[in-house]
């Protein structure tokens, strides 16, 4: 069946969508034109779905499938050319509300993706009770779809009267001096009215309730969980049976949530804990405790995984998120970094900023180019050059401090005369870098088959096209950590950018175990001297 609705990486555009499957009353929908890694899961009474045709008779725009002209495409004449057809308006939930908010309205809102921020917004579209939140002067892959309850949104002057810093818009020329009355004079524009703004009551979860909720790892799979703990308007979700390091703060009426029962009650597959219940026949198939070897951690571009580095859940992926090129163009990197927070201090009376770097209170934050709606440098200064050569290497920085050593981190072993001596000078920068590396032995890649060679290759970042390379090829464990930069940059003429990783990988497969080695002699040592 085909439909309309909001690309989640894009919130603010409208796309033509196909059901691909479908769970219960789970839709995993794909984007028209554009690869299966961009498909997502939604619930089928879900607000960001609606039936063809809808966008034209909203006034609103359609983006149609890549190759397709805006101008021309003709839902009748695609529903005829593909074979398919519409899906009736009778399964779309009807909605009528309205809310007070207008386009153009000014408000101030939180960060989503970089929540310690509260930043100068306007209300980019409005659709029945829910509008879009727009960051003044960035790209929209930060707009965000609410209502008037939400949490992340408040009137004009909310941050001075809490004592918050506000974020200007990109560009402005005061930022450290915002004043809101010359910003809206300047616009042209309104703020939203306090009226507008409604107060979200606290949820009614409380810890050590079970409930059921979709994999944010894996999300075709909805698992038995529980709450462990909770804000205001949070919950945090611990999945049964699996370690703590998976657990997730989620917004208390998020459509990721729901009771004991609902999938019973909509025909929706229940994962039990893992060793509750008899292995099914697809268990073993990833070494990975727990995992049955499905979903892949590239999406739904791969039905399921046999290795470690396919696995959502494995070790070498565990804090690591998929690099996903923009489908419009550019790149989207997915990275952990330290998130800035507040908290309020009840004896003062104010907002104090708290710095976090524990999993279960850190987000996932997209660290790709925030695109300003203004001119670029016509001429890019020695720094943003060295940022460009780093976007096309697809080398994402994980923390800000990390900056100045990232170039020399990836470029150092390779270069050198001596790699295996001058690694050990930047290891956690290659650490960084290489997540999926660390820990790994040369012993263990050793004795790699040619398909785990492949997998390993397609798991670094930038290196998915030259997994099929190595694979024909026939490189296995042995004949990969016998290869040299030479090798790989001539002979397999690997591009620079991926050639430098791999390699690098194979350094470090080797450094991993001369450190081990060194380790022992080490143990031997001080234990002979005992003796």
């Amino acid at each position: 069946m085909k439909l309309e609705g909001v690309d989640p990486l894009h919130p603010s555009m409208f796309c033509v969508l196909t059901v691909a499957e479908v769970i219960g009353c789970r839709l995993r929908l794909h984007i028209d034109g554009y690869s299966e890694c961009y498909d997502f899961w939604v619930n089928s009474d879900s607000a960001d779905i609606r039936q063809t045709g809808w966008c034209k008779d909203n006034n609103h725009k359609l983006h149609p499938p890549k190759g397709h002209s805006e101008t021309a495409f003709d839902w009748q004449h695609y529903l005829q050319s593909t074979g398919s057809h519409a899906a009736p308006a009778t399964l779309f939930t009807c909605r009528t509300a309205s809310c007070g908010f207008s386009v153009g309205m000014k408000l101030e809102a939180v960060d989503r993706k970089n929540p310690g921020l509260v930043c100068v917004a306007s209300v980019a579209d409005v659709i029945d009770d829910h509008f879009l939140v727009h960051f003044d002067n960035w790209d929209d892959t930060y707009d965000y779809w609410c209502d008037s309850r939400s949490p992340y949104i408040h009137p004009v002057g909310w941050c001075e009267k809490q004592g918050r810093p506000l974020t200007a818009p990109q560009g402005h020329p005061n930022p450290e001096n915002f004043l809101w009355e010359e910003y809206l004079q300047q616009t042209g524009s309104t703020a939203a009215p306090s009226s507008a703004f409604t107060l979200r009551a606290p949820h009614g979860f409380q810890v050590n309730q079970k409930l059921e909720a979709v994999d944010r790892k894996n999300p075709m799979l909805i698992r038995v969980a529980t709450v462990t703990d909770t804000e205001d308007y949070r919950v945090k979700v611990h999945y049964d049976g699996w370690s703590q390091q998976f657990d997730v703060w989620s917004d208390s009426d998020l459509w990721d949530l729901h009771p004991m029962g609902w999938c019973q009650r909509t025909g929706h597959p229940l994962e039990p804990p893992p060793g509750s219940s008899p292995m099914s026949p697809s268990q073993g198939v990833c070494p990975t405790r727990g995992c049955r070897g499905v979903g892949h951690i590239k999406g739904a571009k791969y039905t399921g995984h046999h290795s470690a580095f396919g696995c959502p859940y494995s070790d070498i992926n565990m804090r690591k998120e998929v690099l996903l090129p923009d489908r419009l163009g550019g790149e989207r990197v997915i990275t952990l970094v330290p998130v800035t927070m507040y908290h309020h201090d009840n004896q003062s009376d104010r907002y104090v900023q708290v710095k976090t770097e524990t999993r279960d209170q850190a987000l996932l934050l997209p660290l790709g180019k925030r695109r300003r709606q203004t001119d670029r440098l016509s001429h890019p200064t020695k720094f943003l050059r060295v940022k460009q050569e780093e976007e096309e290497l697809h080398i994402t920085p994980a923390e800000s401090s990390l900056q100045a050593a990232l170039h020399q981190s990836v470029f150092l072993s390779a270069m050198s005369a001596q790699p295996g001596r001058d690694l050990s000078l930047c290891w956690e920068q290659h650490r960084k870098l290489l997540p999926g590396v660390s820990g790994v032995h040369a012993e263990t890649v050793r004795h790699w088959s040619v398909q785990q060679v492949s997998d390993f290759i397609e798991s670094l970042p930038g290196c998915e096209k030259q997994a099929k390379q190595f694979r024909d090829e026939q490189i296995d464990g042995r004949a990969f950590l016998l290869l040299s930069q030479r090798d790989i940059v001539r002979i397999m003429s690997i591009k620079l950018g991926p050639a430098l990783k791999i390699y690098n990988s194979i350094l470090m497969f080797k450094h991993t175990e001369d450190r081990r080695q060194s380790q022992a002699e080490d143990w031997v040592q001080s234990h002979a001297e005992d003796r």
